[in-house]
Parts: C-alpha cells; sequence; structure tokens
C-alpha cells in the first residue's frame, strides 16, 4: 500500500493515493460496525470538501448523505455511527434536525447531535436532540476551537451524563492546518482529557484517531480510566505511514473500535478493512474491534452480532 511519512508536521494537503477497493466487506471478517462516518447537508460537505481539496487531502468519495449511507450499507457494512459538527452558533439545531430525518427510516444508521460549546441554549439543543432521536453528540475541538477541559464544556457533559448518551470528541493535537482558526497544540492534549475524564467520571467519552500523535499518553490514559474509548479512525490505513507499534490495541482491547472517516477519506473505502485483516488479531479480539465494542459504547440493538 501507499503511504506517507508520520509525524507531528506532515506537508499538507496530502496526495490521492488510487490503491484498489473491494466490492465488498471480506467474507472472512466478522459484523462490521463503522463507527466514524460523517454525514452533512448538501452544502455543508461541498464545503468541507474544498477546506479538504486545500488543507487536507483530495476525498476519492464525495458522496451526499444517502449515496454514502448506500454505499457502505451495500457493500456488507452492517450499522454505521453518522457524526458531524457545527462550526459556528446557530448551526447546531438545523444540523441535528437534518441528520434526524436523514436516517428516520434506516435502522442501521446511529445518528449523533451536535452543539457548539458556549453557544447560548446549548443544554436545550441537545435535550431537543436527543428527543429527535438522536444518541449521542460529536464535538470537534479544531474546527469549533474549544479545550476539551474549557469550562463551557462542563454543560454539555453533565447533559451527556443525564441522559445517557455518549460522547465523540476529536480533542488530538493533529492533523496541524494552516486552515484551522485556532492554535491545536494550545487547545488539545491528553493531559486535558485526563481532567474531563477525572471531573466527570460517568460521562463516556471517545477520542478518536487514538489520539493522533499522543498514542502512548492516550495508552496510559485508556488503562487509568474505564469510561474512556479510543477508535481507530485513518490510524489503520497506513496512509499516515504511523511508525508506532500500536501497542495501544493490544492493551485494552475492549475500549477500541473501528472507524473510517467515511467519505472524507483519500483512499479505498476497504483499506482499512484490509489493514486490521493483517493484524492477525484473535477472532474475539476481531469482532470486538470490529463491533461488539462499539455497539456496547452506542447502545446499538439493531441485531445480534454473529
Amino acid at each position: 500500500m501507499e503511504s506517507l511519512p508520520c509525524g507531528s508536521s506532515l506537508p499538507l494537503p496530502l496526495p490521492k493515493v488510487d490503491d484498489e477497493e473491494g466490492e465488498a466487506v471480506d467474507p472472512d471478517l466478522p459484523y462490521v460496525v463503522d463507527a466514524h462516518v460523517h454525514l452533512f447537508p448538501d452544502r455543508v460537505f461541498e464545503a468541507i470538501w474544498r477546506w479538504f481539496d486545500e488543507y487536507g487531502w483530495p476525498i476519492r468519495h464525495k458522496l451526499t448523505t444517502p449515496s454514502a449511507i448506500e454505499f457502505l450499507l451495500s457493500r456488507g457494512v452492517g450499522h454505521i455511527v453518522a457524526l458531524h459538527y457545527a462550526h459556528a452558533p446557530g448551526m447546531a439545531r438545523a444540523l441535528n434536525a437534518y441528520l434526524a430525518g436523514a436516517v428516520k427510516n434506516e435502522p442501521r444508521v446511529t445518528p449523533l447531535a451536535t452543539v457548539l460549546p458556549g453557544e447560548p441554549n446549548a443544554v436545550a439543543i441537545l435535550e431537543e436532540a436527543f428527543a429527535l432521536g438522536l444518541q449521542g453528540v460529536k464535538l470537534h475541538c479544531h474546527v469549533q476551537c474549544f479545550a476539551p477541559d474549557a469550562p463551557e464544556t462542563n454543560a454539555i457533559y453533565e447533559t451527556c451524563v443525564k441522559y445517557n448518551k455518549p460522547l465523540v470528541m476529536h480533542a488530538g493535537r493533529v492533523p496541524r492546518s494552516s486552515g484551522v482558526k485556532c492554535d491545536t497544540d494550545a487547545i488539545c492534549g491528553a493531559e486535558r482529557v485526563d481532567h474531563v475524564l477525572t471531573n466527570h467520571p460517568k460521562l463516556r467519552l471517545c477520542v478518536p484517531h487514538l489520539g493522533a500523535d499522543e498514542i502512548e499518553a492516550y495508552e496510559k490514559l485508556v488503562e487509568r480510566f474505564d469510561h474512556l474509548w479510543l477508535d481507530t479512525t485513518m490510524m489503520l490505513s497506513d496512509y499516515l505511514g504511523t511508525h508506532e507499534d500500536l501497542r495501544i490495541l493490544d492493551v485494552r482491547p475492549d475500549r477500541i473500535f473501528y472507524g473510517t472517516d467515511f467519505p472524507n477519506i483519500p483512499y479505498a473505502w476497504d483499506r482499512e478493512l484490509a489493514c486490521v485483516k493483517k493484524r492477525r488479531w484473535s477472532d474475539a479480539v476481531l469482532e470486538r474491534v470490529l463491533s461488539l465494542n462499539a455497539r456496547d459504547f452506542y447502545g446499538i440493538r439493531d441485531r445480534v452480532s454473529a
């Protein structure tokens, strides 16, 4: 597989990869939950793709919400967790309503809500989203320019705990990009996530991308805190040339689950599944990472995993 050198200062934007993609999920793999799929209204997707073209990497499959859902499910992905985020005050209500409506008749998609930390009526926005059927919350420190342990986040965390909803938060420092309007090194980091986990012991938190460039620190956190999960998104793809041995995957296999960032990826939709298979995990660990852990975290009950 084509890969790029890994590090904290990857030269952005990164190139497209023309790797071969499969027609379906490998039948040797267990039931698959893709726990990190982005779904947005068309105009928001288009703006995000323009950003990626300039500051990130070329998106291989620029698919709108219904097409992205159909693409993955028709290829054998069993369940999708749908994420989105609001980058400005006043956006969250419309985004939440859009996503709730877009997946209303598709039980194989678990949709999450979003809110901008610090915006007026943040708690009410989340309560309305939960009433619409959204099953958790997605925050993104880079896009929304907030620190995980900032005071304005406490109301959001407390609301998640009150309604027993999980939280996914991009709290890692990378990617470092001139297209981001805040200093991600200044606002992000494992130490700040430690504060969140310590101060909110009933919050179920997932940090995507294995914590990215602080994998060793997150390895220690996931050993200490039973209410922390990590997803593998993009870190198993070999695209970033991850040079670490990823021992973290074997430390707490009950707290790691699979995700892709689809459709906002520059390579084959099943590239990470191929990399997962190469790891030669036991059948029990493979099933945990590809489905059971995400099902537990999100409370997915659409079927009994095979």
